[in-house]
């Protein structure tokens, strides 16, 4: 290096030096205070239905010419039949596998030349399936929707490609101790209701789905009185009522009723500590759950901002004790569901098997101080903000505004709470939420389920919990509501 070269590095060094030293001393040692929230401007849907009992909801958002239709059938997996979790699920997928005469390939091929996909799946209490496309792919994006939805051939070729692809993820899935833990507390708070299984269905569940049964369930619930048509985007109410009947209108509604939708939940069977021994699991994984209100509960948004105060997002509290304090974990969240005549409030962690007893009362320690103290009015407004972004980042794209329409319809919540959000959630208060959680956390209710290597935290747990049952991985029936309880030792 020549003598000019040192020169500009010892220049550059000793500026860099008293920058950053400067920088040091002026960055602030707390962070901002939440800025205001913003004015989200969202049209309110307009609702309309074809002489079929289609109903049509479409959201004008002019300015960009783009429109996401979205398909939606009133019911998913909570209407799998005994022994067939993960049917709904299957049915949705295989929609654009084949349909009117045209391969999956051809169904994928046409979608493409539109410039959108198709995509499809089944949650609880909804199945859809939807395309995002420019305007004036619009019509043509409709008449494929209609066919797959109206026609699928339901190959027996692809079923069996689909049930061979649905059981390779659900074994991966279940290898996870945080899955496996999050399916047995399902079970737990939900018991032998209709949301207590897989939704995504088990390893022996799928096997036993064949087409007859995919086809039944298929001209069960895919009828146009059972369905709502959901159009975002670039489109006037009047161009979505002519497309819609374009479409769909000659879609004949049967004479059959429609099949009843069962209890969502039941008396779990399951003991409220349960350890599931996963020999040799690298960490183990700890759920605590409790049962909740539906989506259209009156305190909905109390419930939302509960729990972002507990665990919806990286600063909530169980993050805190469990990572940002203790170093127990990569990560702890909670999230509330509310589903249509129950729901679920689920904390989970993924931790090292000797520090799972440690979690496990974090856990509910922090359940329970969310009903006996009340939240600071520093941590509300964070918290708050939180949801409030999030939020109005969901509702950026036509698809997730398309989204959160189906969300409030097929709850029956009215639609104009789309636009309201920002309002009800800024609403909460310090006192409101403990009483929510003062009456949906308080007692014993919970059901705590650690899933890992049991020898490095079963007999901790049990010092505490002299009650825990511990069960055998490998001889889990989760197709039953006791997971073969039995088997406890």
């Amino acid at each position: 290096m020549s003598r000019a070269d040192h020169f500009r590095l010892a220049v550059f060094t000793a500026i860099a030096l008293a920058t950053g030293i400067a920088a040091a001393a002026d960055f602030p040692t707390t962070p901002p205070a939440p800025g205001p929230a913003p004015q989200l401007n969202v049209p309110t849907p307009t609702a309309q239905t074809l002489p079929n009992g289609l109903e049509v909801i479409s959201v004008n958002r002019a300015g960009l010419p783009l429109v996401t239709a979205q398909l939606v059938v009133r019911r998913g997996g909570e209407m799998d039949p005994p022994q067939l979790a993960g049917l709904a699920d299957l049915t949705a997928n295989l929609l654009s596998k084949g349909a009117a005469g045209r391969s999956a390939p051809q169904i994928a091929a046409a979608a493409e030349a539109l410039g959108g996909s198709l995509n499809a799946s089944a949650g609880w209490d909804e199945s859809a399936i939807g395309i995002t496309v420019t305007t004036p792919k619009l019509p043509a994006a409709l008449g494929l929707l209609a066919e797959v939805v109206r026609q699928p051939d339901f190959s027996a070729d692809e079923l069996k490609r689909a049930k061979t692809q649905a059981t390779d993820d659900l074994r991966l899935q279940l290898s996870r101790p945080t899955a496996l833990a999050s399916l047995a507390a399902s079970r737990g708070v939900f018991g032998e209701g209709a949301y207590g299984h897989s939704r995504n269905g088990t390893p022996a569940s799928i096997a036993r789905v064949t087409r007859a049964d995919v086809q039944r369930l298929h001209d069960e619930l895919y009828r146009p009185d059972n369905a709502i048509l959901i159009l975002t985007g670039d489109i006037t109410p009047a161009q979505a009522q002519q497309l819609a009947q374009a479409s769909f209108g000659d879609w004949q509604k049967p004479a059959t009723p429609l099949p009843p939708r069962p209890a969502g939940r039941s008396a779990g069977r399951l003991p409220s500590i349960l350890l599931i021994d996963q020999h040799g699991a690298g960490q183990a994984g700890v759920v605590a759950a409790h049962a909740a209100p539906p989506r259209n509960d009156d305190d909905y948004y109390v419930g939302t901002v509960a729990n972002a105060v507990l665990g919806g997002s990286y600063s909530a509290r169980l993050n805190e004790e469990i990572r940002i304090k203790r170093g127990l974990s990569y990560g702890a969240r909670s999230d509330l569901q509310g589903l249509g005549d129950a729901g679920i409030w689920l904390a989970s962690a993924q931790t090292k098997n000797p520090s799972a007893p440690q979690v496990v009362e974090l856990m509910l320690g922090e359940f329970k101080r969310l009903g006996d103290t009340r939240v600071s009015a520093e941590e509300l407004a964070a918290r708050k903000a939180t949801l409030i972004g999030s939020y109005g980042r969901s509702l950026e794209t036509t698809a997730g505004l398309a989204g959160q329409v189906a969300d409030l319809a097929i709850y029956d919540v009215k639609l104009d709470e789309i636009g309201k959000y920002v309002e009800q959630v800024q609403a909460v208060t310090p006192k409101q939420i403990k009483k929510y959680a003062d009456k949906h956390l308080a007692g014993d209710g919970s059901t705590v389920v650690v899933v890992g290597d049991a020898a490095q935290f079963a007999p901790a747990i049990r010092q505490v919990h002299p009650k825990a049952v511990l069960l055998e991985s490998t001889a889990l029936d989760l197709d039953s509501p006791s997971l073969q309880a039995g088997g406890a030792k």
